[in-house]
């Protein structure tokens, strides 16, 4: 049953030899698994801090297109507003889509083809729009500003989301996989983060020797001292008030890195050692440039669809992010394996993998509706979080879901964020996007790289993806069909992500090679591995509150891509309840793990 293969997750490899290595790797809880209420709302607090990096960074990153440089409440008002949709898709995936514990946020792979629709000339910032004197955040030109390009943005983010969930809830994510490879996977993910290399330049520059520093504690807690555990206090009703060991720097090294460089900013700030006029080098990494937005941000504020007013769509947005959309959801797919398996449960069959896709298209909807900018994916970060904790109970990221809402009905929370100095978020864009660029690069490891077919098909596309963008960033007016398709080409051809997948896509499916030197075979076992409806499946992707059982006697039912198949119950089966009804008799209970994630 589920249960047996949650307790043998960590010993598939190592047989029956049950070492002190297999009792660190057994998992405390897994998928079905419920903790105790205060262990689920002190990890959900976790899993928060651990994508807060991410989250954050969209809205400060499209403020700059969508002209809000100079205007911080508004910036709060938008991270409020991506906290809590976060958090409304999160529940919505974890109860009704993939349920499996995997956090949703706002995705990178939206970010370039937005930037690339606000850069056309139509949608340039006024010049008075960059001067901080010129701004007054309160006036309707002002306001129209920068709510018409957030609502042709709205517009562009629903109507590709569309597209999602067809895919996700038709069932044609497997015809999707069965063309796309890491050749093409490689180029489109890679050239996200170095499409937003100057967005990074341009906040570490206000202060390099900040942004330095930033960058390097980033470095020294998520590489060079993740191995290495901090004493904490902790009580317990065994061992009484003793110390545990947690590995901090290997949790939040982002959170660690942005705090310290924000405490130092602080502490320069008060000290007078950063200059105090706005012309000099370094006045934006002072701490008391933004200290009045946290004053009028008001304590609750719920936010709703069309808060910036009825959505616009243009086919040139439509269109660019529907490049963005395909990415994610082929980068999600890998995250459902990937997330299945630090969580001890099985495989996700294709239902759940359909249903999972088109439940995040149906997060992107309500990105878009919500105004957020942008849309929802599966959080990386968070999986590999689950590899560290050792918890993969999906209560805890329905505790998590919950209290990103929170976080986005306080208006304060979100304000404190924008406080945060220039040359510190441009020290987490450094490392941030240079490991987004890493991470595409990865996924070549399942092609043959000694082939010189692929080496010339993913150096072309890269190369391609840089200079092509590049070119019609300086050169606007180049063109000019004299048809309405001038929008359309400007931004797919100033999407760097779209460029180089389209060369890749294109190149990988008609240069004669073989499947294995493709890295078809290989990134198909990954990434396609299904599992046959048996119990354990049922019991983990299933639908909750008694849905599927209430389908069962239905034939119509298996011609519905995303609802499971009729599947023996539990019920069928007693005697397998419990996490601890199969434990081994003689193992030690994993109450260290538990501590250490608690605290």
């Amino acid at each position: 049953s589920y249960i047996i293969y949650c307790t043998l997750y960590s010993q598939h490899s190592k047989g029956s030899d049950l070492s002190e290595e297999d009792d660190k790797n057994k998992l405390a809880y897994c998928v079905t698994d419920i903790p105790p209420w205060y262990l689920c709302i002190i990890l959900g607090i976790q899993h928060c801090l651990t994508a807060f990096g991410g989250i954050i960074a969209i809205p400060l990153i499209l403020s700059q297109g969508l002209c809000l440089q100079h205007d911080s409440l508004t910036q709060g008002h938008l991270i409020s507003t991506i906290f809590f949709v976060s958090g409304v898709c999160t529940l919505l995936q974890v109860t009704f889509g993939i349920r499996l514990p995997i956090l949703q946020g706002g995705t990178f792979t939206l970010l370039a083809p937005s930037m690339a629709m606000l850069s056309m000339p139509e949608w340039t910032c006024p010049a008075w729009t960059q001067n901080a004197s010129l701004v007054n955040a309160t006036s309707p030109e002002y306001v129209e500003v920068w709510q018409s390009r957030m609502r042709a943005l709205q517009g562009s983010i629903m109507v590709g989301s569309l597209f999602q969930v067809l895919v996700g809830f038709s069932g044609l994510i497997g015809l999707f996989m069965r063309f796309i490879g890491p050749l093409t996977i490689a180029p489109t993910i890679s050239l996200i983060g170095l499409s937003l290399y100057d967005s990074a330049g341009m906040n570490a520059g206000n202060h390099w020797g900040i942004s330095t520093m930033t960058t390097a504690l980033i470095i020294l807690f998520s590489q060079y001292l993740r191995h290495i555990p901090v004493p904490f206090p902790t009580y317990s009703k065994t061992k009484k008030l003793h110390t545990t060991k947690i590995y901090i720097f290997q949790i939040l090294p982002v959170l660690l890195g942005i705090t310290l460089s924000w405490l130092i900013c602080y502490i320069f700030t008060i000290s007078d050692v950063l200059p105090s006029q706005p012309g000099q080098y370094g006045y934006l990494a002072r701490t008391d440039l933004k200290g009045d937005v946290i004053v009028q941000a008001p304590w609750f504020r719920f936010p709703y669809p069309g808060q910036w007013g009825l959505p616009t769509v243009s086919l040139a947005g439509v269109v660019g992010i529907l490049a963005g959309v395909i990415s994610s959801m082929i980068e999600s797919v890998g995250d459902y394996h990937a997330c299945a398996r630090l969580s001890g449960a099985p495989p996700p069959p294709k239902h759940a993998i359909n249903r999972g896709i088109g439940i995040e298209g149906l997060g992107c909807l309500l990105a878009g509706a919500w105004g957020t900018g942008n849309g929802t994916t599966s959080y990386s970060e968070n999986v590999g979080a689950l590899g560290i904790t050792k918890v993969g109970s999906r209560m805890v990221i329905i505790a998590g879901g919950v209290l990103l809402i929170i976080m986005g009905l306080f208006g304060k929370i979100g304000a404190i964020f924008t406080t945060i100095p220039t040359p510190v978020v441009g020290g987490m864009f450094l490392v941030m996007f240079g490991v987004i660029s890493a991470a595409g690069v990865s996924n070549l490891q399942y092609a043959d790289m000694n082939s010189s077919r692929n080496i010339f098909i993913f150096g072309f596309s890269m190369f391609s993806g840089l200079v092509i963008p590049n070119w019609i960033f300086k050169n606007p007016d180049a063109i000019a069909t004299g048809i309405r398709l001038d929008q359309l080409l400007q931004v797919l051809l100033t999407t760097s992500m779209f460029v180089g997948g389209f060369f890749g896509f294109f190149l990988d499916n008609t240069i004669p090679g073989t499947k294995r030197e493709r890295g078809i075979i290989a990134w198909n076992k990954i990434h396609l591995d299904d599992s046959s409806n048996t119990l354990e499946s049922s019991e983990v992707y299933n639908l909750p509150f008694g849905i599927s059982s209430c389908l069962s006697s239905y034939t119509w039912v298996r011609y519905v891509p995303f609802l499971p198949l009729n599947a023996p119950s539990s019920q069928d089966k007693p005697g397998v309840d419990s996490l601890e009804a199969k434990k081994q008799p003689g193992k030690p209970e994993p109450s260290h793990i538990i501590r250490s994630v608690a605290l």
